[in-house]
């Protein structure tokens, strides 16, 4: 499984995710991978997934597949996603 994290950096929730990306690779050892919808892969990504609100974390099978979703704030906990990571 795979666990997408889309926001923007330069924005009000910016902050909120860099410091959930950080407590969670601490606590996890695990990195998520993030993703702008203003790159050219995070916008195919974002309207693969129906993301239109940020920030958004998506889980996913490794073939794809959408196995969970949350979208903007109040970001999940870290065992929600941990479960998916």
């Amino acid at each position: 499984m795979s666990v997408l994290v889309f926001y923007r950096e330069n924005s009000e929730h910016a902050r909120s995710v860099t410091e959930f990306l950080r407590d969670f690779k601490h606590r996890t050892a695990k990195s998520l991978e993030e993703l702008s919808p203003d790159s050219k892969r995070g916008a195919e990504l974002a309207a693969l997934y129906d993301i239109v609100e940020y920030p958004s974390i998506v889980a996913t099978t490794d073939d794809g597949e959408l196995r969970f979703l949350w979208r903007g704030l109040p970001l999940p906990t870290i065992d929600e996603v941990s479960y998916y990571a």
